[in-house]
């Protein structure tokens, strides 16, 4: 037994080890493994052995102690946890003898975790639930779940989106202020809006949309004038009935955007302000602001002002129809419009295709990728995928969209304040790639500096159908950085753009309605309270958020219609390349599938600069924009993820022997 100094001298001999110990502070990254890292706020990455993550969840902030194994690698001890990262999570019920847990269904968490018996809300085996951490594992390695809510059970109708909103920790609820406040307006309270507005409510605007659209948010007419056309751009003002700052207004910064889930979107505002009140309806007077542009002959906008209006949409125009309209297709529908309609809509047409023109010249068009639309059935799972086509009444409306944005921004840029889409162009890391991809692929590019806006401006519209033994094109498109909201005006390279913004889709996305109170504050001395950074961040965040949660449940419906196409060959083009294989999309309907290197014979070597898989004896090449043809292997559901067979043609087979003979230079 020990004395008292031997006791005191052990104390102090820990202590002194705390104190000396070296700690280094991070963040837990998770893998597919039972392994991880820690992330270190000096810039690298530390190995953390399975024993050890057990200890954490993905997110965690902690201190580590640098270790080395047994054969002298580093690798991280857990030593304390600073702050959880990871709180709620989602996962199915399992229990096993007596024990009950959740097999969570968060990328990151490899490990069952226990639900003690109190925190179990009546969970069945096989139910998908949504849990907090009731217990964090630092300690002993051992976490345990609280059962927040029961989601429901695979086969239930829509699950997969009800499952998808608790995965990225997004309510379909709307706050008890936010419904009150709904709630309390109505046809009064626009009409109490009116009095200092223009009325034009007898000007031919009309709104063009799907025809199964309620928040439709612009409404279009244009007149042509000595030089051009006078364009004139209404877009809804739900700003005119949303105090700042009230509970619906911090909601919506909260949501960011609508997300167009399949079947069922989830809103930015309650259906009271967006698909009725603030809608423009037709045959209903309408708060609005409108952007009149002038659109010279050669598609340049030499002039624009901005107006509070009250209009009335003389008619929700489907897509289809104005197509019709434009190519002169006689229906019941077209002979049924009104004559001022139908010569807007003809003088409409005439200035996008100006614009339209004017974009390709002196600035960049996104590519025309064919769509498609996903048709739900009763339990609410794809039916169907059929073509979205893209008409010239989709080019006209995106052409006055764009036009009055561009308008928008450079009101913005001339003010104290403003908030701009900024687009950086490649990623930083991918320069050298794209400069080494020029000099050897596109020498007649190679002078271009592609980290310079008009450079790149200039590479994007002559890459465009370049005569290259590689797509440059399309090389460069997979590089791109992420787009970003500013403060400040900064070059959209992705659209070839000096500046950019949008105020077109107030009632869809936070920061067109933020736009609309920073024009009326600076032209008519309206509230508009400013975001800060962290607002600006968390906002861009949230919409990051609502796009991987629409990817995400969409993908999951593709999983489970893939398995529909049995095991017919299917066409499809090379999207994507990674070390590990290709993603292929095919044509018919637009599901995307991986095929692994695994599955072909020999081995592929990944190359950085070309994005190409090349076999390494034969040179057999998998590449961007190339035409496969492939069948269903099987659909990963775990990962949500559609793998794909490559199928060997005939002419696919002739290839590889050419390439063979010519890598040892031997005749076929």
């Amino acid at each position: 037994m020990l004395n008292a100094d031997a006791l005191t001298q052990l104390r102090q001999l820990k202590t002194d080890i705390k104190q000396n110990k070296v700690v280094f502070p991070g963040t837990v990254k998770a893998t597919n493994g039972r392994f991880g890292f820690v992330a270190l706020d000096e810039g690298r990455d530390l190995f953390l052995p399975p024993e050890e993550m057990q200890k954490v969840l993905p997110g965690d902030r902690i201190n580590v102690t640098e270790t080395q194994d047994d054969k002298g690698k580093s690798q991280g001890a857990v030593d304390e946890l600073l702050s959880g990262g990871l709180t709620t999570f989602v996962g199915r019920y399992l229990v096993k003898g007596k024990g009950h847990f959740v097999v969570p269904e968060t990328p990151g968490i490899n490990r069952w975790i226990f639900i003690p018996p109190k925190e179990r809300k009546g969970a069945q085996p096989d139910d998908y639930i949504y849990c907090r951490i009731h217990k964090h594992p630092i300690k002993d390695g051992k976490g345990q779940a609280k059962v927040l809510r029961i989601i429901g059970q695979a086969g239930d109708p829509g699950l997969e989106r009800a499952f998808t909103l608790a995965s990225f920790d997004l309510d379909d609820a709307w706050p008890q202020a936010v419904e009150q406040q709904a709630e309390a307006l109505d046809e009064q309270a626009v009409e109490a809006q009116t009095g200092e507005r223009e009325d034009l409510t007898a000007q031919p605007y009309v709104t063009i949309d799907s025809p199964s659209t309620q928040d439709m948010d612009d409404a279009l007419m244009a007149e042509a004038n000595a030089t051009g056309w006078t364009v004139s751009v209404a877009i809804a003002d739900p700003t005119a009935l949303i105090a700042a700052g009230s509970p619906a207004e911090l909601e919506a910064r909260s949501r960011a955007t609508a997300i167009y889930f399949p079947g069922e979107p989830r809103p930015m505002f309650p259906d009271a302000i967006s698909t009725r009140l603030c809608s423009l309806m037709p045959d209903s007077r309408r708060l609005a602001l409108v952007c009149d542009l002038q659109v010279n002959n050669d598609g340049s906008v030499s002039d624009y002002r901005f107006r509070q209006a009250v209009i009335r949409s003389h008619g929700k125009l489907s897509y289809e129809l104005v197509a019709q309209v434009l190519e002169g297709r006689e229906s019941d529908d077209t002979r049924a419009l009104a004559d001022g309609v139908a010569t807007s809509l003809d003088q409409l047409h005439q200035a996008a295709t100006a614009l339209r023109r004017w974009r390709e010249e002196h600035a960049l068009l996104s590519s025309d990728r064919p769509e498609f639309r996903l048709r739900l059935d009763e339990h609410k799972r794809i039916r169907q995928i059929e073509p979205a086509l893209q008409t010239e009444a989709h080019r006209l409306v995106e052409e006055c969209m764009v036009a009055a944005n561009r308008c928008a921004a450079d009101f913005l840029s001339q003010q104290d304040s403003g908030l701009f889409i900024t687009h950086p162009g490649l990623r930083e890391d991918r320069l050298d790639n794209v400069r080494t991809l020029l000099g050897n692929f596109a020498p007649a590019l190679a002078d271009l500096d592609p980290a310079k806006a008009e450079d790149f401006r200039t590479l994007m519209q002559r890459s465009e159908g370049l005569d290259a033994e590689v797509p440059v094109k399309a090389i460069v498109a997979r590089q791109l950085a992420r787009v970003e909201l500013s403060f400040q005006p900064a070059p959209h390279q992705g659209m070839g753009l000096s500046a950019y913004t949008t105020f077109t889709s107030p009632l869809r996305k936070y920061s067109d309605f933020h736009v609309h109170r920073l024009i009326k504050a600076a032209l008519w001395q309206q509230p508009a309270p400013a975001l800060d950074a962290d607002q600006l961040d968390a906002l861009q965040r949230s919409q990051i958020t609502a796009r991987q949660a629409a990817n995400s449940l969409e993908n999951w419906l593709k999983c489970e219609f893939a398995p529909s196409l049995g095991d017919a060959e299917l066409s499809g083009t090379i999207v994507r390349t990674i070390p590990a294989g290709f993603f292929v999309r095919l044509d018919s309907n637009g599901l995307e599938g991986f095929v692994s290197c695994k599955g072909l014979e020999g081995k592929y070597s990944f190359d950085p600069v070309t994005l190409r898989l090349v076999h390494n004896k034969n040179g057999r090449t998998f590449q961007l924009e190339q035409p496969v043809t492939v069948a269903l292997a099987e659909v990963d559901l775990t990962r949500k993820q559609i793998l794909f067979r490559l199928v060997e043609t005939a002419a696919a087979a002739t290839d590889t022997t050419e390439a063979a003979a010519e890598s040892t230079g031997t005749n076929a």
